[in-house]
C-alpha cells in the first residue's frame, strides 16, 4: 500500500510544497525544525486541511482539495502517536490499550491484544498507573493503543523526541520489532534525530523550508554527498547492512559485510543476525595504501565514487566498498594533497569505537 502525498499550504510566514511517496517499512520524514514536519503528518492524519493538493492511501482518496474531497480523521483509521504519549491518567495500562479497540475498524485484520502486548513488552506493566511508567513505557503503551485500533497506517510524529538518551534507546529495539514483525504496516515516521532515522527508516525523506530536497532509499540518501547540509556534518554517514559471525571475550565482535571483515565492539546481537551500522563520515579515514601497523583492523578496500567540495575547508568523497556505499569527509587540503578523484581506489579506515552501540540496529 502506497501514500502518496502532494500537497501545499501557506502560513503568515511560511510556505509548504511538498510531494512524496511512502510504500511499505518505514518512511521517515527527516528536517530541522520548522521544516514543516508536522504539518505533512497532520495533512495526512486530516488534522489540516491543505490549500492545494491530495493525499491518497492506495486506492482511498484521504482529500483532494480540487474534487472537493477532505475524509475526516476518524474515518481515515490511521493510528497516531505524538510526542506526549497521551494516555488517560484514570485508566490502567490496559484499559489504556483496549481503548484501541474501540476505534477498530469492523471486519479489520491486525495484532490482537496478547500480540500487541507481546511485541512490546508490557506484560509487567499492564496493572500499572500511567503515572508510575518512565517515558519510554509511556510512548510503548501509547503504540500499542494505536496499534489495536488495526489502522491502515501509523503516523509517528517524533515519539522519542521527549525522552533521554537511555529511554531512547530502550524503546528503539520495539520498533525495529514492529518493522521487522509480521504486521507489516506502513509507518510514517517524523524526526530531527539522525540516529533514529538511521536506525529504522526503509525510505528518507528529507525537506527543509518547505521543500522536499531529497528522497529514496535510506541507504542512498544517507550516503549522498549531498544530503551533508540537510543532515549536518557532524552527523552524515552512511549506513551499511552487516552480518553478526561471531563474538570473542574480549567484547569484540566480528561482522562480515560485502567488501570484508569489521571487528566491534557493543554488538549485542546473536551470530547469525543482520544488523545496521551507521558510519559517521567524520569517523572514516582515507589511505592511497593499505596501511600497516594500526591500530585498527577496519580497513576495507573503496573505490571513490565523487569529490564534492563544501562551501567550508572540507570535502565530501562518495566511497564504494563492495556493494556498499560509504562517505567520508575531509579536509579539502587532503583531496588536493592527495590528488583524490572518481575512479580512484584506496582504503577507507573504520575506528572501531566510533562506531557506538546506539548506531548499531537490527
Amino acid at each position: 500500500m502506497t501514500l502518496d502525498v502532494h500537497i501545499k499550504h501557506r502560513f503568515a510566514d511560511f510556505a509548504l510544497d511538498i510531494a512524496f511517496q511512502a510504500g511499505p517499512g518505514i518512511t521517515a520524514i527527516f528536517g530541522r525544525s520548522g521544516a514543516g514536519k508536522t504539518t505533512v503528518i497532520n495533512a495526512v492524519a486530516g488534522l489540516l486541511r491543505p490549500d492545494a493538493g491530495h493525499v491518497r492511501l492506495g486506492e482511498t482518496v484521504l482529500s483532494d482539495i480540487v474534487q472537493g474531497v477532505f475524509m475526516p480523521p476518524a474515518q481515515r483509521h490511521l493510528g497516531y502517536v505524538f510526542q506526549d504519549a497521551r494516555l488517560f491518567p484514570h485508566l490502567s495500562v490496559a484499559d489504556n490499550l483496549t481503548f484501541g479497540v474501540r476505534y477498530a475498524r469492523a471486519g479489520s485484520k491486525g495484532a490482537d491484544f496478547d500480540d500487541v502486548v507481546s511485541l512490546l513488552g508490557l506484560e509487567k506493566l499492564l496493572t500499572r498507573s500511567p503515572n508510575t511508567l518512565s517515558g519510554g513505557e509511556k510512548q510503548r503503551v501509547a503504540l500499542g493503543r494505536a496499534l489495536l485500533a488495526k489502522p491502515r497506517m501509523l503516523l509517528m510524529d517524533e515519539p522519542l523526541a521527549n525522552l533521554d538518551g537511555p529511554r531512547k534507546q530502550e524503546i528503539l529495539p520495539y520498533l525495529e520489532r514492529l518493522r521487522d514483525g509480521p504486521m507489516q504496516l506502513p509507518i510514517l515516521y517524523v524526526s530531527h534525530a539522525v540516529d533514529e532515522v538511521a536506525r529504522l527508516a526503509d525510505t528518507l525523506v528529507l525537506i527543509q523550508e518547505g521543500r522536499v530536497r531529497a528522497q529514496g532509499p535510506l541507504f542512498d540518501v544517507m550516503a549522498d554527498p549531498a544530503a551533508v547540509p540537510l543532515l549536518g556534518v557532524r552527523e552524515a554517514g552512511a549506513v551499511i547492512e552487516a552480518d553478526v559471525e561471531s563474538h570473542a571475550e574480549d567484547g569484540i565482535s566480528t561482522l562480515s559485510i560485502s567488501a570484508g571483515k569489521l571487528e566491534l565492539p557493543g554488538v549485542h546481537a546473536a551470530v547469525g543476525t543482520r544488523v545496521r551500522l551507521r558510519v559517521l563520515a567524520q569517523d572514516v579515514i582515507l589511505s592511497l595504501d593499505r596501511p600497516d601497523g594500526l591500530s585498527s583492523v577496519n580497513v576495507l578496500p573503496v573505490l571513490i565514487e565523487g569529490v564534492h567540495p563544501g562551501d567550508g575547508p572540507g570535502a565530501a568523497i562518495a566511497l564504494r566498498a563492495g556493494d556498499d556505499r560509504l562517505l567520508a569527509r575531509i579536509t579539502a587540503r587532503a583531496v588536493k594533497d592527495m590528488r583524490l578523484h572518481a575512479g580512484m581506489h584506496c582504503y577507507a579506515i573504520l575506528k572501531a569505537t566510533t562506531v557506538a552501540p546506539g548506531s548499531i540496529g537490527r
